[in-house]
């Protein structure tokens, strides 16, 4: 990578088009000026009742839409919907929906299909200058599709001619791992357990998912301090905690079914503190749409009492310092400790405590940017609290330290005892709704020992033990020529990726990529040189097999497993089911396999059984995933039972990484708009930030702005530097004053993936420091 500014592609909605040149923003697609003014409205409410009266009117779906949402949601007595991972309401509330949720499943059940017709009038190239929102906007993939390219087309093929050349690609590699195997978060547990057990059988465990670039450093910690990859907390212990700590989320945008949870926690007298460099609307005020008095009387719940607006990266610094709060209070009164949890069941005390103590408050005030009061104020709140749960997302996972972060967070639960017991411990937001279920049902390029004796046992198969491929290391293996087949289920890898330049080239230097999609995206256009689409049943949609109707089961982010049943019939006969396209695929990959693939496909219990034998938890899955609300896998930590070498819970003594920016450097961090859902965009509107008609800015400090000569919705160049020395830069966005710590800014993703170089990813995790760039700022020329 040179050292010059690269300018990135763009297009008419700010997104990411190959080959078009950048431009300034202006008008949005509507031809609508963009603009920024302070929102203050409680979040969910009627702004959010508004919002899905006009998806639900933009996509013709004013009653099917609410219907599969409720349906889905709580037929057998509960299900998420195929959004976010938030627990469904144990109450067996019929009504806990979400604005987010009903576009999600509304955006699936489109009208429109995108079928050969569509495809024999545009050019791949053509294509590639459409904005990702009208590649969306097209509908639903009614046909398996290969690339012609000799006319740069995409055009017709049949189902089983398109397994075979999947076969037939596999087949002919020097070595099983020149191919790899990603997925996102949508896939259900079955359709996991076989898509991991087609790439084992076929030789590798190049597995790269979305945790790779989400929740890894989450797992890896927890692995490391408790002995799981898991929070230990339910949506039970929500209702029972005495303080709730809710760090780097917005969860009005991310998960904002949990906004009931927190207003019913602030209607009990529990304390919300909100850690974020941003106060979003998720700290504020919420009308939850289901209480109808609320709504009639436009009377608000809040929804936190403390906001710490850490700067970018300095969590660790800021958790530290209410541990030394916590210490120093412990030396005039002992019994603020937890000494039964600490003696018996943790180890590493003195050492951290030796630790905290010579760490000094001067550096930890400069690297949080939060006074010594303040914190000592939070401190306060945590030595008040009997149970304390302590919740994180991205903003603390996406950052170079964000194992040493999340393990810092259970140091702090540990001095006081708040691991194993109701009403407390650490609880990661998961994102998208089987991203969990995905890890546990064994997609995972870092696979113990025991996993895979297990399997190879069950399954009659040899599974490699070699660690394969995270997606960092895939998408530099396909720029080498060094991984020639690449299988997405699901997902848009093309454009939630990090340098997404590179990702681009990397898809291109393949000799086939597979894409198994509902809808049409930026990766199906960054293809290699064969290419397929193969369409597969949305999750709202009946899925009819020899043996009759089938359901598919997901995990949500406190480890309960769920059936759902679709409800509506396939907007296309030529779907297949994920299911039903990796055995096919699998097959024709492994011809003299034992593994039963067609068995499999004719009825998903028998998937459930095998899995039942295999991953622990999963006993007599098929009854127990058939009980209300379904059940919850157990965990060991929860009971004090710790996995770790020494059996105990884990002190860890990590050094305070200094997070303060260069003179004249800032640090960014990316982030969803409101009206998004990973990387499919609604509109460009951000409701809860204010903002309309408008995703290419850059949110700002004042101060920042004044000292570069910037005002507001000012033009802008943004520009990376990478450690390698690179840059990369994007140009014409605006500037929106926003309150924000000095020194720290924030936009949008995707659009700004682009200026995270593929070699910018944690030592710790290998995750893409999407959270953490250092960034300069400069006027538009």
């Amino acid at each position: 990578m040179s050292n010059t500014p690269r300018r990135i592609p763009g297009d008419d909605l700010g997104r990411g088009a190959p080959g078009v040149a950048a431009r300034g923003r202006g008008p949005n697609r509507q031809g609508e000026e963009p603009s920024q003014q302070d929102d203050t409205a409680p979040s969910a409410g009627w702004g959010a009742a508004r919002s899905v009266l006009k998806v639900l009117a933009r996509t013709r779906e004013p009653a099917n839409g609410p219907k599969a949402v409720m349906k889905m949601n709580h037929e057998n007595g509960g299900f998420d919907c195929p959004g976010c991972a938030w627990p469904d309401d144990i109450k067996g509330l019929h009504l806990d929906v979400c604005e987010n949720g009903i576009k999600h499943v509304t955006w699936e059940m489109t009208h429109k299909k995108a079928g050969r017709e569509f495809f024999a009038a545009h050019t791949v190239t053509e294509l590639s200058g459409w904005s990702d929102f009208a590649l969306e906007d097209q509908g639903r993939l009614a046909e398996p599709m290969v690339y012609d390219p000799a006319t740069d087309k995409y055009v017709p093929i049949g189902w089983q001619d398109a397994f075979d050349l999947v076969g037939t690609a596999l087949r002919g590699l020097a070595s099983p791992d020149e191919a790899a195997f990603y997925t996102s978060g949508r896939l259900s547990n079955e359709a996991t357990f076989l898509y991991q057990l087609w790439a084992r059988e076929f030789g590798t465990n190049n597995l790269p998912d979305c945790s790779n670039m989400c929740h890894e450093a989450s797992g890896r910690a927890l692995q490391a301090s408790l002995g799981t990859g898991k929070g230990t907390c339910d949506i039970k212990d929500w209702e029972e905690a005495d303080l709730l700590i809710v760090m780097g989320v917005n969860a009005a945008t991310n998960a904002p079914r949990m906004l009931t949870a927190l207003a019913e926690a602030y209607r009990r007298g529990v304390q919300i503190v909100h850690v974020n460099p941003l106060v979003e609307a998720a700290s504020r005020r919420t009308i939850v749409p289901h209480e109808f008095g609320a709504m009639a009387a436009f009377r608000p719940t809040d929804t936190g009492t403390m906001d710490v607006q850490v700067r970018i990266g300095g969590d660790l610094a800021l958790l530290r310092g209410v541990a030394k709060a916590v210490l120093e209070a412990a030396e005039d009164d002992p019994s603020v400790l937890d000494r039964e949890f600490i003696d018996v069941h943790s180890a590493g005390f003195d050492a951290y405590r030796e630790l905290v103590r010579r760490t000094e408050w001067a550096d930890l005030v400069r690297q949080s940017a939060i006074d010594e009061e303040q914190i000592r104020k939070l401190a306060r709140a945590y030595l008040r609290s009997d149970r304390t749960i302590i919740s994180w997302c991205l903003g603390l996972t996406q950052q170079d330290h964000g194992v040493d972060t999340v393990r810092e967070i259970v140091n702090l639960l540990m001095l006081r005892g708040n691991i194993g017991r109701e009403g407390a411990g650490p609880s990661p937001v998961r994102g998208h709704s089987n991203v969990q279920g995905n890890r546990t049902c064994g997609i995972d390029h870092r696979p113990t020992p025991q996993f895979l004796d297990v399997l190879d046992e069950v399954c009659q198969i040899d599974a490699p033990r070699a660690h394969g491929l995270d997606t960092v290391h895939t998408i530099k293996a396909m720029g080498e020529g060094k991984v020639k087949v690449f299988v997405a289920l699901g997902g848009n890898f093309a454009l939630a990726t990090p340098d997404t330049d590179a990702t681009d080239a990397g898809l291109r230097n393949t000799e086939l990529t597979v894409q198994v999609s509902t809808k049409l995206n930026r990766s199906h256009l960054a293809h290699g040189r064969r290419a397929l689409i193969l369409p597969c049943l949305g999750r709202t949609e009946h899925d009819m097999q020899a043996s009759g109707e089938q359901g598919v089961s997901v995990e949500d982010g406190m480890s309960m497993v769920h059936i759902s049943y679709g409800m509506r019939h396939p907007v296309s006969p030529d779907l297949k089911s994920e299911c039903a396209i990796l055995a096919g695929m699998a097959r024709a990959t492994l011809p003299a396999s034992h593994t039963p693939w067609e068995s499999y496909t004719a009825d998903y219990d028998r998937i459930r059984d095998t899995m039942a034998r295999v991953l622990p938890g999963f006993e007599d899955f098929n009854r127990r995933v058939r009980e209300p609300l379904g059940f919850r896998i157990a965990q060991p930590a929860r009971d004090r039972v710790f996995l770790t070498a020494s059996g105990r819970a884990e002190f860890h003594e990590s050094p305070l990484p200094d997070v303060v920016p260069p003179e004249g450097r800032l640090v960014l961090s990316t982030m969803r708009s409101h009206d998004q859902f990973n990387t499919t965009i609604y509109s460009d509107n951000d409701r809860y930030r204010g903002v309309k008609n408008l995703r290419t800015l850059l949110f700002m400090n004042r101060e920042d702005m004044a000292a570069r000569g910037l005002g507001e919705l000012d033009l802008i160049d943004i520009t990376s530097h990478a450690r390698d020395g690179s840059t990369r830069s994007v140009y014409g966005y605006h500037v929106v004053a926003y309150d924000i710590p000095r020194g720290s800014v924030a936009g949008y993703m995707p659009e700004l993936n682009i200026l995270c170089g593929l070699g910018d990813y944690s030592a710790q995790s290998d995750q893409p420091l999407t959270k953490h760039q250092l960034v300069s700022v400069t006027a538009s020329g």
